[in-house]
């Protein structure tokens, strides 16, 4: 009991001064804990620090900020308004109630805080526009109309107030009142931003002769303002005035200043959106936009990209390759231009690059794509070793994965096959079918397989009709069946098979078409035998039986 005593007293003796600095200091290494991301061990501090000083507002403040980083969204508000509550007059205790509503989407409780908010504090800016923001997103025009007025009356126009207004009213349906706002502006405070937003509308409204006078203000006020340069270029385009097209756009296109991403983007949208009569007709003329743009930014993989599309879009498939492989060997640790060289090597059916590319590619980036894309450069190239190769490596790899081992097996299938290993191929198309019964690629290539072979022709049948019920439409599929129809002795039932091929792609085969042949042949119908012959064999020396 004396020793209580003792304590007690000792305790009473202890200046007040010493408990305030301790508070202070366990504060700032609460704050200092929770900026360097370390959310749990300051909310434990400021926890203790708010049972022993429950009257310190700023406690309960970052308190509340630990307590919402460690997801306890009902205790961080509780806290946050305790610390409103000791002090209803400072603004950022109140902001940041009123963004913990808007991170919950309580849209309602946010617009009456941030109410409360912008009526406190008038001069706040920044709680003025988020407030109109969540007006926006609420549809509450009229609020966000009588929020902009009130700003206005006291600071004065603004162009942010300006453009802000014409939002809204665009937002409401009635943009042209939002255009009488910029012009009423304009009349006392021109600027080249409201001008160019003028312009803009104007050449969406196709009245090209009043956005030049808008775009000519505007560049006079600030001949380098790239909106009002761009628009202008659209002026000249839709009037089809292109050298001075050409000789404007060539500001934007020429200035370093400008991000090499806009640049790109603008380049990737023209040539989508462009007739291309007209891309033809001044192909010059585009070609320098294209090359000043290479030439400003020369090492940049965007850019570079961008001007293989171009080139590819408009038919120099050749010049197009140069780029691409430019930006594929300069930037070999990006995926996407890889990617966009391998792709454009296996469009031109240039085998021997496409599987050195591909096989590096995916040696680089671990992407299965890329080993497909060269298990066909390898099928094409007769090299099916390392196709079988290649697939056994992903089934060791992804054994689990019933997708990817169905595709490696139906790829091993195939190679098997093509190196006269018949019955390593159709163990290999087993496999596969215990995996995906249904699996129509590999049901029509084993059908077909057994059917050149002339065996189980019973067995290739019932796998072969379950592929055309699947995809009636497949050419290549009702081919497979219509044979092995004829095989069996069944002509007259393979004949619309035949027809119906026809009509989705089957003229398009050498193979189909001498298929159907025989098969007319059989029927007694050598005339019309005879006419689909000769479509086979004009199609022979682009397509090996």
């Amino acid at each position: 009991m004396k020793k209580t005593v003792l304590a007690l007293a000792l305790f009473l003796l202890v200046p007040v001064v010493a408990l305030a600095q301790s508070l202070e200091s366990n504060l700032i290494d609460a704050v200092t804990l929770y900026g360097n991301g370390q959310y749990t061990r300051a909310r434990d501090i400021l926890h203790s620090l708010s049972v022993a000083a429950p009257e310190n507002d700023a406690v309960w403040y970052y308190l509340a900020q630990t307590q919402w980083q460690t997801s306890d969204k009902e205790a961080a508000e509780t806290s946050l308004k305790k610390a409103i509550a000791l002090d209803s007059t400072n603004f950022w205790y109140r902001r940041l109630l009123g963004r913990m509503y808007l991170m919950q989407n309580r849209t309602e409780e946010a617009m009456t805080t941030y109410e409360g908010l912008v009526k406190a504090f008038p001069d706040k800016n920044s709680a003025v526009y988020e407030l109109l923001d969540i007006y926006l997103a609420r549809k509450e025009f009229e609020k966000a109309l009588a929020t902009l007025n009130e700003i206005e009356g006291q600071r004065g126009p603004s162009e942010e107030v300006t453009r802000t207004r014409y939002d809204i009213y665009t937002a409401m349906g009635k943009q042209e009142e939002g255009i009488a706002q910029l012009e009423k502006f304009n009349e006392k405070y021109a600027s080249p931003s409201i001008l160019s937003m003028l312009g803009d509308y104007y050449v969406q409204d196709f009245a090209d002769s009043v956005a030049q006078v808008r775009y000519e203000e505007a560049l006079a006020l600030d001949s380098s303002y790239m909106p009002a340069i761009l628009g202008m270029s659209e002026v000249y385009r839709h009037t089809r005035r292109y050298p001075e097209y050409f000789r404007t756009l060539d500001k934007f296109f020429s200035s370093d200043e400008i991000p090499a991403g806009s640049k790109t983007l603008y380049l990737n949208n023209l040539t989508r959106a462009i007739d291309p009569k007209i891309l033809q007709l001044h192909r010059a003329g585009f070609d320098s936009l294209v090359q000043r743009t290479a030439q400003v930014h020369p090492g940049d993989s965007t850019v570079l990209a961008a001007v293989g599309s171009y080139y590819y879009g408009t038919g120099r498939e050749a010049e197009a390759g140069k780029w691409f492989r430019e930006a594929a060997d300069r930037f070999p640790a990006s995926l996407g231009q890889t990617a966009t060289y391998v792709q454009y090597l296996s469009l031109q059916k240039t085998w021997p690059e496409l599987q050195v590319r591909a096989t590096e590619a995916y040696s680089r980036f671990d992407e299965l794509a890329f080993l497909d894309y060269a298990n066909l450069a390898n099928y094409e190239l007769k090299e099916y070793e390392p196709i079988v190769r290649n697939c056994r490596n992903v089934l060791s790899r992804y054994p689990k994965d019933k997708d990817i081992c169905l595709g490696a097996l139906s790829m091993m299938g195939d190679a098997y096959h093509a190196m006269g290993e018949s019955k390593q191929a159709f163990k290999t198309y087993e496999k596969a079918l215990k995996l995906k019964p249904d699996y129509a690629p590999v049901l029509n290539n084993y059908a077909y397989y057994l059917s050149q072979e002339g065996k189980k022709l019973k067995k290739a049948y019932a796998m072969s009709k379950k592929t055309v019920e699947a995809e009636p439409d497949n050419a290549t599929y009702l081919d497979t069946f219509a044979w092995i129809l004829h095989l069996m002795g069944k002509d007259l039932e393979a004949k619309p098979f035949f027809k119906h091929a026809m009509l989705y792609g089957g003229k398009e085969s050498a193979v189909i078409l001498r298929h159907y042949a025989t098969v007319l042949d059989a029927l007694g119908e050598p005339e019309t035998a005879e006419v689909y012959r000769k479509q086979a064999e004009r199609l022979e020396p682009t397509e090996q039986p």
